[in-house]
């Protein structure tokens, strides 16, 4: 399996117009296709913001990300089709049901209702939502609107997924079910960037990190390597030795 850089992230700075401090400093990292990446920090750190400019929610203020698929590069206008994003908060429509959500968003990456149904019905049954696919999101538990949220993102089959604190909020089974689900599609080819405050999580899921901190990558590499580099016995223990203990609100 091809594992060349899927994003190349080269001296990316953001600085918004209301402050006086860059929220990212020359960030540089290669991303490489199929990997699970974890992107953590503390609060503040820069994640969300890096995130969104991968994602091109926002712009950078200087540097420049690209985009790969088999050593091929993207043009910018392709990304959309290539990226799928689940965001912290949940992004679909309370009052539709799972199915009709699906159907909504599928449609607004110009999936036909060929290609929409077969699709609906994979992500319903993987993610254990099918007997409840026609009842209202409203009336969902949190973990199983958390798997609406992530079907949502891979509805288009994206080659790149962004996740944002995908298992916040929900019981062990739903965190392990989601897990296991991305597990499986990362094994197929997909690339996935996450970010979670689950330190335990985010050492059994992800093969590479990178630690951010006011901005600016820490450390960046196999997160076996990084514990033996710096002597530290788990992730945690390793996030705390090199961002320290102040609270972070």
């Amino acid at each position: 399996m091809y594992n060349g850089p899927a994003i190349q992230i080269d001296n990316i700075t953001k600085r918004y117009k209301s402050t006086r401090e860059d929220s990212l400093s020359q960030v540089n990292l290669q991303i490489n296709q199929s990997d699970v990446f974890g992107l953590l920090g503390p609060n503040g750190a820069g994640k969300t913001t890096l995130i969104s400019i991968l994602c091109g929610i926002i712009s950078p203020s200087a540097g420049s990300v690209n985009y790969f698929i088999k050593g091929e590069p993207v043009f910018e206008q392709e990304r959309r089709s290539l990226v799928g994003f689940v965001p912290q908060e949940y992004a679909f429509y309370l009052e539709l049901s799972a199915r009709q959500n699906l159907d909504y968003f599928g449609a607004m990456y110009n999936l036909s209702k060929r290609e929409l149904t077969p699709r609906i019905d994979e992500l319903l049954e993987a993610l254990g939502l099918s007997k409840s696919a026609d009842k209202k999101v409203g009336t969902f538990s949190g973990g199983m609107k958390r798997r609406v949220n992530l079907a949502i993102g891979l509805i288009h089959n994206p080659a790149i997924l962004f996740l944002d604190e995908p298992t916040v909020g929900v019981d062990v089974q739903s965190r392990n079910a989601i897990i296991k689900y991305l597990e499986e599609i990362n094994q197929t080819g997909t690339t996935i960037v996450y970010t979670s405050h689950h330190m335990s999580e985010a050492e059994e899921f992800c093969n590479r990190i990178a630690l951010i901190d006011h901005g600016k990558v820490i450390v960046e590499g196999g997160l076996q390597e990084l514990l033996v580099e710096n002597e530290a016995s788990s992730l945690q223990s390793l996030f705390i030795k090199l961002t320290g203990e102040e609270y972070r609100d």
